[in-house]
């Protein structure tokens, strides 16, 4: 798997899908691997070139000692993007990645356009994680194993009768986050970025198009975060998802898909700037 290296700290990515198509990078969220991203990849990857990059601390990355930022991690970003030798990217971030992505557009060139999933842009008027989920996501019930951590941790993400009507694929997931997912010290590096994450003065500079997505049910980024992002940003687009939970672009993959095809289809890249 191919590399970029910034500041000492090797960063992994994949690439997929036509040499000759659009770059569309992937960014994940707090603690996964590039598998969140399977059901965008398969479909947008029939037309666009793909990007999935490790943020660092997860899958084939390096995972040095925090602690971390999102300016760190937009900057990994841009490492991987010079790496791969594209000049122009469509953007998109969901939860902690909407967050990279937002500051990756403010402090560099190459974003086209952003896409940001069940994100915030921080600061005093954002809504918090609430407290209930706080704690859900920080707990190890007493005499779990990994995979029962997991699936303890993840319930607040996901709708309510997920686990009951999906337990193949929640199974699946718990494989591939127990191959991919931080361990707990980055995990918790990584998290220490996203509480002191606050782009709110910042993101009405954002003039590239930007669409915002969210499910009207997610439990731990709440969507009036997804309204006060299309109110800030300049050239915004706000759909939502309803009864959409947090991890909607896996629960509600089509509905996520077809906007994000109709979206880059509306804003290509100038010819010669991939």
């Amino acid at each position: 798997m191919p590399t970029a290296n910034r500041d000492g700290t090797s960063i992994a990515y994949e690439v997929d899908g036509p040499a000759d198509g659009e770059p569309v990078v992937f960014v994940e969220g707090l603690g996964y691997g590039r598998w969140m991203w399977r059901w965008q990849r398969r479909v947008l990857s029939e037309e666009y070139r793909t990007i999935l990059p490790d943020n660092r601390g997860t899958g084939e990355s390096d995972a040095p000692s925090g602690p971390y930022t999102i300016e760190g991690m937009a900057a990994d970003l841009e490492a991987v993007l010079a790496d791969v030798g594209v000049e122009e990217a469509h953007v998109v971030g969901a939860s902690m990645g909407g967050m990279i992505a937002q500051t990756y557009a403010l402090e560099y060139d190459r974003a086209a356009t952003i896409s940001l999933l069940c994100t915030s842009p921080g600061g005093p008027e954002a809504e918090p994680v609430p407290e209930r989920t706080q704690q859900r996501l920080l707990d190890v019930p007493e005499g779990a194993d990994e995979r029962e951590t997991i699936r303890y941790r993840m319930e607040p993400a996901v709708s309510d009768g997920f686990y009951d009507e999906n337990p193949d694929l929640v199974d699946r997931i718990v494989d591939w986050r127990l191959e991919s997912d931080a361990d707990e010290e980055p995990r918790a590096a990584q998290a220490a970025a996203v509480e002191a994450f606050d782009e709110s003065d910042r993101v009405s500079d954002l003039e590239v198009p930007a669409l915002v997505l969210h499910g009207t049910e997610d439990r731990v980024v709440p969507v009036e975060n997804a309204e006060l992002l299309a109110e800030r940003l300049p050239d915004a687009s706000l759909a939502l998802c309803e009864g959409g939970p947090h991890l909607f672009f896996i629960e509600e993959s089509a509905w996520v898909n077809e906007r994000l095809r109709e979206f880059l289809s509306r804003h290509p890249l100038e010819e010669g700037r991939a």
